[in-house]
Parts: C-alpha cells; sequence; structure tokens
C-alpha cells in the first residue's frame, strides 16, 4: 500500500466527517470540529507505519550531551589532528606550559617536531593536552597497565567453624583449607566453639594456639576475642602484609645472629686454655 493511497483514504476521511450531517452547525463550529479530527487524524499517521516524522521533542540529537566513557582517564593514545576544540593549553613534551594556542598552531607545531598530541584533561576550560613522542605514549600506557593490574580487588571473607573437641587430623584438614584461602588472597574468619561437653574456658587462648601453628605466615584483622557469653572465640585472618614479611625476616636474621654468637661462645669454651707452665716446659725442652 503506497503512501498516496493511505494519504487520499485520509483525505476522504475527513471530508466525510466535516461534510455530514452535524444538525445545527456554524461555520465557525465546523471549521473547529473539523481541526479537532484532523489533529487527530494527523497524530494517528505521525506514528502510523508509513510515517516517517521524528520525535516531536524539540530536541536533536546534537543538543543531547554525550555520555563521558567512564574508561577515559584509564587509557592514553594520540587524538591525531582532529582537535575538537579550537583552542587547547598546551603542555610540551619536557612538561612546560605553553599557554592556551589554536588548533591550527598546534598542528604547526606538531608537524615541524614530528610530535603526538595526548588528551590530559578534558574537564578544564579549555582541555589540556601535551605533545608527546611514541616512545613516552608506549610508557604511559605501561604505567597505565601496571595500575589497573594492581588495583585492589574486592576482598572475600571465607568462614570457618571448629569446635574444641575437634580430631586432630579434622583439625589439620581444616587449617589446610584455611591456609589455601589465605594464598589466594582472602581473608577467613575462624570460628572456635565449645563442643558438646568440652571446656568453654580460654577459647581465645586456644584459638591463637591453633593459628600460631600454621604452616604460613598471617597476619590478623581482628584477634581472637571470646564472644557469646564465653561459649565461643572468633578472630579473622589476613594474608601478611609486606610490613609483616620485612618484619618477619629482620626476626629471622636477627635470630641467626644470636644463634651463631652463641654457637662461637659455646666453641671458646671447650677450647682448654694453654697454661703458662707448659709454655714454660715447652721451652726448657727447646
Amino acid at each position: 500500500m503506497s503512501g498516496g493511497f493511505v494519504r487520499w483514504m485520509l483525505s476522504r476521511t475527513v471530508r466525510a466527517v466535516c461534510g455530514g450531517s452535524l444538525g445545527s452547525w456554524t461555520p465557525a463550529s465546523r471549521f473547529t470540529i473539523c481541526s479537532e479530527r484532523s489533529n487527530i487524524i494527523a497524530s494517528s499517521w505521525r506514528w502510523s507505519p508509513f510515517s516517517s516524522a521524528v520525535d516531536d521533542t524539540g530536541e536533536t540529537p546534537a543538543a543531547k550531551k554525550k555520555k563521558r566513557d567512564p574508561r577515559a582517564n584509564d587509557t592514553i593514545g594520540s587524538v591525531g589532528r582532529m582537535i575538537p576544540q579550537s583552542e587547547i593549553q598546551l603542555i610540551s613534551e619536557t612538561g612546560e606550559n605553553m599557554g592556551t594556542m589554536h588548533r591550527a598552531n598546534v598542528i604547526k607545531i606538531m608537524n615541524k617536531q614530528g610530535l603526538k598530541l595526548v588528551l590530559l584533561s578534558d574537564r578544564q576550560d579549555p582541555p589540556v593536552y601535551r605533545l608527546m613522542s611514541g616512545k613516552q605514549i608506549h610508557e604511559e600506557q605501561l604505567k597505565l597497565r601496571e595500575k589497573q593490574k594492581t588495583k585492589a580487588a574486592p576482598v572475600q571473607v571465607k568462614e570457618i567453624t571448629v569446635l574444641s573437641c575437634i580430631a586432630a587430623h579434622d583439625l589439620s584438614t581444616k587449617m589446610r583449607q584455611v591456609e589455601s584461602w589465605l594464598e589466594k588472597k582472602n581473608h577467613v574468619k575462624i570460628t572456635l566453639r565449645s563442643g558438646r561437653g568440652g571446656p568453654a574456658v580460654n577459647l581465645d587462648t586456644n584459638l591463637e594456639q591453633m593459628v600460631q601453628q600454621m604452616k604460613v605466615m598471617v597476619g590478623f584483622v581482628s584477634k581472637p576475642t571470646v564472644i557469646q557469653d564465653g561459649k565461643a572465640a572468633t578472630c579473622i585472618l589476613r594474608p601478611p602484609s609486606a610490613k609483616d614479611l620485612l618484619s618477619q625476616k629482620q626476626k629471622e636474621k636477627t635470630a641467626a645472629s644470636q644463634s651463631a654468637d652463641s654457637s662461637s661462645k659455646d666453641t671458646e669454651s671447650e677450647t682448654p686454655p694453654v697454661s703458662d707452665t707448659d709454655t714454660t716446659e715447652g721451652s726448657k725442652q727447646q
């Protein structure tokens, strides 16, 4: 069905409605009725599948604000010679502020020095750009990748419950599970509960001893604390930080030096001293 045929049908409908028997009417009322009918028909025609009319909100695509790319600050690269702003604030290759310049002059500098243009900040007025070499851009991209790798991921907290009357084999199995979680950079919440008929005293001390017997080094988010009116004790473990590892190395170094000193002292004490009498007898024999 063509668009011309549809328009012909609509015009026939308008004539039939406006020219029919409407009882008592005046030319003004006829004009009003025809206008209302025409508006209804035009509205239906706007939303018909044959209509190509756009939204009548008055907004154009150019007037709508562009959404800011959330990854804009996570990437760096040359914008080429397509500078959207007429004037920009320019930073030289060495980091010197060259002030506000027209984009035509910036392009001339780029061509003359063989440099590329990188957007630093589009939130300022005028936006800030910097001239950089290809090597500098590559180095900055590597730095951004390293920062993205070192961004702290959300820490997961694993939980495990141990009864005070647990068997030694089952306890070692649970502790190995805790160690595997810590190796994956998770936090672990351990709860020690008094079993049926088991002692409900010194649970925090027993829990601390269990942690000390682990084969891996750990840190505490919260140290063993008694809860639930003394019926349980809990603590939260974390992987060791760089500070913890450094402190552990210093302790091991100090312990090794003290052990060496004590062994040397023991060796000296075991060696019998040479007396003056032995020295005198030896000289006489000669």
